[in-house]
């Protein structure tokens, strides 16, 4: 949002009522303000409060494609950044945005800075948080891969399968917890051992709520499931606690086409050359195939 004329007209007065605000929205729509001064202030919807004790370091920022970034200090409290959020993820990659307003007339603003939350540390009842600017988006990789298994993720756009097809995911509820990591789950006994075997393991109430992670095993029991995560989550699941697990995908040709009847989506390339035939010596009266297997001619 570029500088309006009354904006730089306050600041070239030399009396100025200037303060920081800074909007902070994480990816589940949590929205919070932020700001310097010793007063509220409100615009485009949201109250930037000045008892949460959120200020930040000189923004540097360059021209060119170089990325702008600055450090945020804060206070965590219950009505603002819990450590119990920090700690389960929640406020990772949450976008910024930082603004230079005149706190006597809202209205005239300017946009400073605006991007995502880097790393976060927590010291003494108080977070220091990295914020990395839009820039740091073109570290990315771009561009498809080309690989004999399938490059797209299940149950996104590029797949098109619907999870939410009966058979491919079940609500169940959780029995008992060991080592964090390996969960009883009381339901979805219908499918078959390993069915949900790399597939999304997701929390819908309790501490973890909207936390997530992949099934590393699963086995089918009489009345439900054990499953295993290949990582802990970041905040204690309970006995009792609702979860919804989904059907997993090895990304190989055959899986798309037999267990999800998808293969007109299949994103891979299954008779692309692997390194085995780069490597081969040419035999007389054979023929080598994309898979590496001879056969006679």
């Amino acid at each position: 949002m570029p500088a309006t004329q009354a904006f730089l007209d306050h600041v070239q007065s030399g009396l100025t009522t200037l303060a920081r605000c800074w909007k902070l929205t994480r990816r589940d729509g949590w929205t919070r303000g932020f700001t310097d001064h010793d007063e509220d202030i409100v615009f485009a919807g949201v109250t930037f409060r000045a008892d949460t004790g959120m200020t930040a370091h000189a923004l540097m920022q360059t021209t060119g494609l170089s990325i702008d970034n600055s450090e945020a200090l804060g206070a965590l409290s219950d009505v603002s950044v819990r450590e119990a959020d920090i700690a389960a993820g929640r406020f990772d990659g949450a976008g910024v945005e930082g603004w230079l307003v005149n706190w006597a007339n809202p209205a005239e603003r300017l946009l400073q800075f605006r991007g995502t939350l880097g790393e976060i540390t927590r010291v003494g009842g108080a977070f220091r948080a990295e914020l990395l600017g839009l820039a740091e988006a073109l570290n990315l990789p771009q561009g498809r891969v080309y690989q004999t298994s399938c490059s797209a993720v299940l149950g996104d756009a590029r797949c098109g399968f619907d999870l939410d097809a009966p058979g491919f995911h079940e609500d169940v509820t959780v029995i008992s917890v060991e080592e964090s990591t390996r969960f009883a789950l009381l339901g979805g006994a219908e499918q078959p051992g390993r069915w949900f075997e790399r597939g999304r393991f997701r929390v819908l109430d309790g501490a973890a709520e909207g936390l997530s992670g992949v099934i590393k095993t699963d086995r089918a029991r009489d009345a439900g499931r054990e499953v295993e995560l290949w990582q802990a989550l970041r905040a204690d699941l309970a006995v009792g606690d609702r979860v919804r697990i989904e059907a997993g995908c090895d990304k190989r040709r055959a899986t798309c086409r037999d267990k999800f009847d998808n293969i007109v989506n299949f994103r891979g390339f299954p008779n692309i050359p692997g390194e085995d035939r780069l490597m081969s010596l040419p035999v007389r009266g054979t023929t080598v195939d994309s898979t590496g297997s001879g056969g006679a001619k």
